[in-house]
């Protein structure tokens, strides 16, 4: 085995009074290319802090092996006596040969060299930061949210240079495509103490799921042994009048263990966003073009948006994404061209830089207008506290000032405000910077069931993926056009042959890597027509899926009867292995109906 370049074992660290981390490891062989993952909260930018050594852990060992160096990029980055990004970026080339880097990577990520870093905003401090670790040639890199404020060409250029690094890398990041393609060893932060698997992020969520599964049978059957045990004691002990003193000591053991057990963190609640129907057409634009200094943002787009659909709004940095949400929104008026906004529409937005957010304000304020403590969301009059509960705030924050949160509150109290209020048609701008992946899936399910109209802006292609039924994107033909396509990201650049903003860029490698080339295989033209067994499928399947719906509801009704596990273990256990076949051939069964569909609906526009 190689020798680790990076070892943390046993870190303990209390922060504000509370045990942040309590026996968190991380190893980091050479070639490695680790998902630091967990719930917001939960240390990851910490450890990572402490495997860069900026801070000291109150208990553990950090082991660097000698002659490595570490390049480390922090969430919120400092500057020093820098006063521009070129001479910043200049500080990590080993000599003046590599002089050439800087306006490669500068380029990629959407830096001006020229840039001062003493009012730079927050995106541009970040890219520019990003620019030093990846000119730098160190034997680790880490990496604390690398692919926030970077547009998609550079999040792919990114991910093509961090493939060529010799560099072992740990990386931390909400963006779930992003993880799937640069690492192959993912460590997981849970209550203070870190699991290991062995491969990449794209097989941590099923892993994860399972080992909470077992968690949570354990624990279950832990309760029941307790009641089992009170049992004895009650009757046991005073109908015979005898002490068992091992057993009454296995019983303190096991009642105190599961009073100081920690529970996995809350989760977001997301109560469904309140909503009135808006008339069918939600917006029209006809040939719209709005200009910024003669130069075209949008040029005679045209489009039509009815009630319910999810539409996703990419393209690079500075193409006028926000612009065209704004024109269709009403809240930009258009050079030339027309806006027809529905009737009974009811906006609400929520901006990238969070503009709305007053630092001055308390956080109840922010919820309720000012308008008091008290807000209705989903029908129902809450106190701001607990509904700031559901986005995972303290009961005491409700009265602080929005300008003590970090930045992931920040971004969790925007998205708060924004989906307390009645909306039809939601403009949400980058909504997934600061949330951790758990909130994200949540956020995912709420849009999803939202019977309202979106429009979102992202650069997280995952999320694009799960949420949206069109694209609108740039024209790479035209300056200032805007093309919209059906589906997904991924059904986009499939259409359109190339990821927008494609262009060659030449990536920042260590050393020269050979990659094995593979053969392109030649695509099956699909049938002209569904065949008799498919057309049969798609009849029967509905009802197919129906059924197990019904009978997984009867099965976890079953599994929830608290005293079913002691009473009848066999039943119990049987139940649960019925459930959880049930449960994959349920997820079969509409995975064959979705593909079929697909190719149905390929089929009828051809």
């Amino acid at each position: 085995m190689a020798a680790l370049l990076l070892s943390l074992k046993q870190i303990a660290l209390t922060f504000g009074g509370d045990q942040l981390l309590t026996g968190a490891n991380l190893d980091v062989e050479p070639g490695a290319r680790i998902a630091l993952v967990g719930r917001n909260g939960s240390g990851k930018s910490t450890l990572l802090k402490i495997a860069a050594g900026q801070i000291e852990p109150d208990a553990g060992e950090r082991f660097l092996h000698p002659g490595n160096t570490v390049a480390y990029l922090p969430q919120e980055p400092s500057f020093g006596e820098y006063e521009n990004a070129s001479n910043y970026i200049r500080q990590f080339l080993n000599d003046e040969s590599e002089e050439h880097l800087i306006p490669i990577t500068a380029e990629a990520l959407g830096v001006d060299p020229n840039l001062s870093l003493i009012n730079c905003s927050g995106g541009e401090a970040r890219r520019v930061a990003l620019a030093g670790a990846i000119v730098a040639s160190p034997d680790i890199l880490l990496l604390d949210e690398p692919t926030n404020h970077l547009d998609l060409p550079a999040i792919r250029w990114l991910e093509e240079t961090l493939a060529n690094k010799n560099a072992a890398i740990v990386v931390i990041s909400h963006d779930r495509r992003f993880l799937k393609t640069v690492t192959n060893k993912t460590v997981w932060i849970d209550r203070g103490v870190t699991q290991t698997l062995d491969r990449g992020f794209a097989h941590f969520e099923s892993w994860r799921d399972k080992l909470l599964e077992e968690e949570e049978m354990a624990r279950h059957k832990a309760g029941r042994k307790l009641v089992a045990e009170e049992h004895w004691l009650r009757y046991g002990v005073t109908a015979r009048r005898k002490r068992n003193v091992r057993r009454l000591s296995e019983l303190k053991t096991l009642r105190q263990s599961l009073r100081e057990e920690k529970r996995p963190q809350g989760r977001v609640k997301f109560a469904d966003i309140e909503t009135n129907a808006s008339g069918k057409r939600v917006i029209v634009a006809d040939s719209v073009s709005k200009s910024f200094d003669d130069r075209a943002i949008v040029k005679e787009f045209s489009t039509e948006i009815v009630r319910g659909e999810k539409i996703g709004i990419v393209g690079p940095n500075g193409a006028g994404k926000t612009t065209l949400v704004n024109l269709l929104t009403g809240a930009l008026p258009p050079d030339s061209g027309d806006i027809k906004i529905g009737v009974n529409i009811d906006l609400v937005s929520l901006d990238q830089k969070r503009a709305s957010l007053d630092p001055n304000m308390r956080l109840a304020d922010a919820i309720s207008d000012d308008r008091g403590d008290f807000v209705t969301v989903g029908g129902s009059k809450r106190h701001v506290a607990t509904y700031l509960q559901d986005f995972l705030f303290a009961p005491e924050q409700w009265r602080a000032p929005v300008s003590s949160l970090s930045g992931g509150e920040r971004g969790r109290l925007a998205l708060a405000a924004a989906l307390a209020k009645p909306t039809n048609l939601l403009a949400l701008d980058e909504p997934t910077n600061d949330l951790d992946l758990e909130t994200l899936d949540l956020l995912e399910e709420l849009l999803n069931a939202y019977e309202g109209t979106l429009l979102l802006i992202s650069h997280d292609r995952s999320f694009l993926d799960r949420i949206v039924t069109s694209i609108i994107t740039t024209d790479p033909d035209r300056a200032g056009g805007w093309v919209r396509y059906p589906g997904g990201y991924d059904d986009m650049v499939a259409q359109r042959g190339a990821a927008p903003g494609d262009k060659p860029r030449a990536t920042v490698q260590s050393a020269p890597k050979k990659t094995s080339a593979k053969k392109p295989q030649p695509v099956k033209s699909g049938a002209a027509k569904l065949s008799y067994k498919d057309k049969f499928a798609l009849e029967q399947l509905p009802g197919k899926i129906s059924g197990l719906e019904a009978s997984i509801a009867k099965l976890k009704n079953a599994l929830e009867d608290p005293d079913l596990y002691e009473r009848d273990p066999e039943t119990f256990n049987k139940t649960a292995r019925r459930l959880e076949a049930e449960e994959q051939e349920l997820a079969a069964a509409e995975d064959e109906w979705l593909a079929l569909e697909i190719k149905r609906e390929a089929i009828a526009n051809e």
